[in-house]
């Protein structure tokens, strides 16, 4: 289990992807429809969107076997003087050993990554510290592992209306109540869960 020591290789290409625009910045609510039982219900910031890969971590997701202070212990970086009790998330399935910290941009490291110009991405080590010491971000998801999919894969998912997307903004991503995350999500979409039809050309 281990934080990496940047993140800029994930995140730093957003350029256009074909005819469409790259998803970096957005997040992607899964379809009502949505077969694949890793990904049912879930919300996903996309840090990292281009023609050859995207990647994003599942926010609305948390683990019930571990908390920061047993992350800490598990890192052997010390007992939190703040902030222990705080869950934990599962980014997604891929590298679940591999840690990111989405945050809030008012404590920005040298090897943040700016996803949104509210929202930065971490996966430094010391990060972890500064939220321990009460020195970091006012809000931080810490996950492990991410969602990744190889070139053109989301770009197909998403013809198939398996997501729907929406920008990422603070108030939603850090939303307290994360077992009503999705639902808050569709509401800001306007759109009715029941009533989502997922035929490519419908919603």
């Amino acid at each position: 289990m281990a934080f990496g020591k940047d993140t800029s290789h994930h995140t730093t290409r957003d350029v256009p992807v074909g005819s469409g625009t790259s998803l970096k910045g957005q997040l992607l609510i899964a379809s009502p429809h949505m077969e694949d039982p890793r990904f049912r219900h879930s919300v996903i910031m996309i840090c990292q969107h281009d023609s050859e890969a995207a990647m994003g971590v599942v926010i609305n997701r948390r683990s019930q076997q571990i908390d920061l202070k047993q992350l800490c212990q598990t890192l052997e970086i010390g007992t939190p003087r703040f902030c222990g009790n705080q869950p934990i998330h599962i980014g997604g399935p891929v590298e679940n050993g591999r840690g990111f910290v989405l945050h809030t941009q008012d404590h920005m490291r040298p090897e943040s990554v700016a996803v949104t110009p509210e929202i930065g991405l971490t996966s430094s080590i010391k990060i972890l510290r500064d939220i321990t010491d009460g020195t970091g971000p006012t809000q931080s998801i810490i996950s492990l592992g991410y969602a990744g999919w190889s070139a053109g894969q989301l770009e197909a998912e998403m013809a198939e209306n398996a997501w729907l997307n929406i920008p990422a903004k603070s108030e939603l991503v850090f939303h307290s109540d994360i077992d009503n995350l999705w639902n808050k999500a569709f509401a800001t979409l306007g759109v009715n869960p029941g009533h989502y039809v997922d035929r490519p050309g419908n919603a």
